[in-house]
């Protein structure tokens, strides 16, 4: 198999890799110099945003938390809630995002130019739908839970490491403890897979519980790395 291939990638993460590099060039409909562009400036956005919440409903005594500290079995709640409501909030806007035709091509098309998926493209989309899907879901989930403003800054930065990794387009051994893993990510984004794999960041209990869960196979790719493979019954619907 030509060097050219694998032009970019470590030589000790080569072998996890689930995608040609020919398959980059020519598969994905930007260049990763936009998608860089986008990121920052939905990026800016998204800190804007939160200043702006923040002076508006945070705390404005200056104290990150107030009152005893939570014991680990009211974190761990209070984690598993959160995640939950947030799931359960980016599956469906998410699905609704696919569904509703107009909304996919002025809102969530922008990040489905990215079919074969690298890291930094986790936050390629439109700022309506960051807004929309993160901001608000993250409002929810620390409303909901009872998180603290400290609990929450290692919530949602385990979500975004999460949700990058999600994105690497690469299978490492640790993935197999995840359900909602890179390999159910790289389905979603190829074209037979647009229908289903809704579920972000935790989960994929709405899927499974909703009918949109498109199972895979996962195979060494002779020359190294793997491919994943849609069960045919799926892809063919």
């Amino acid at each position: 198999m030509p060097k050219i291939i694998h032009k970019g990638i470590p030589g000790s993460f080569k072998k996890y890799r689930l995608h040609l590099k020919i398959d980059d060039e020519e598969k994905n409909l930007v260049s990763r110099r936009t998608v860089i562009k986008g990121v920052l400036l939905y990026q800016t956005f998204q800190v804007i945003v939160t200043c702006l919440l923040f002076k508006v409903t945070g705390n404005h005594s200056g104290d990150v938390d107030v009152g005893p500290k939570p014991s680990l079995i009211v974190l761990a709640r209070q984690y598993v809630i959160a995640a939950l409501v947030l799931d359960t909030w980016l599956y469906f806007g998410h699905r609704i995002m696919h569904q509703n035709k107009f909304l996919y091509k002025h809102i969530h098309a922008q990040h489905h130019r990215v079919i074969v998926n690298y890291p930094f493209a986790a936050n390629y989309h439109h700022f309506l739908e960051g807004f929309t899907q993160d901001t608000i879901g993250g409002i929810l989930a620390i409303r909901l839970s009872g998180m603290s403003p400290r609990a929450s800054i290692f919530f949602f930065s385990f979500a975004v490491i999460k949700a990058v990794d999600d994105h690497c387009g690469s299978w490492l051994p640790f993935h197999i403890l995840f359900g909602n893993n890179t390999v159910f990510h790289s389905v979603h984004h190829q074209l037979y897979g647009s229908k289903y794999n809704f579920s972000t960041i935790f989960f994929v209990h709405w899927d499974k519980i909703l009918g949109t869960y498109m199972p895979y196979s996962l195979e060494k790719r002779a020359g190294g790395g793997f491919e994943a493979h849609a069960l045919e019954d799926n892809k063919n619907e």
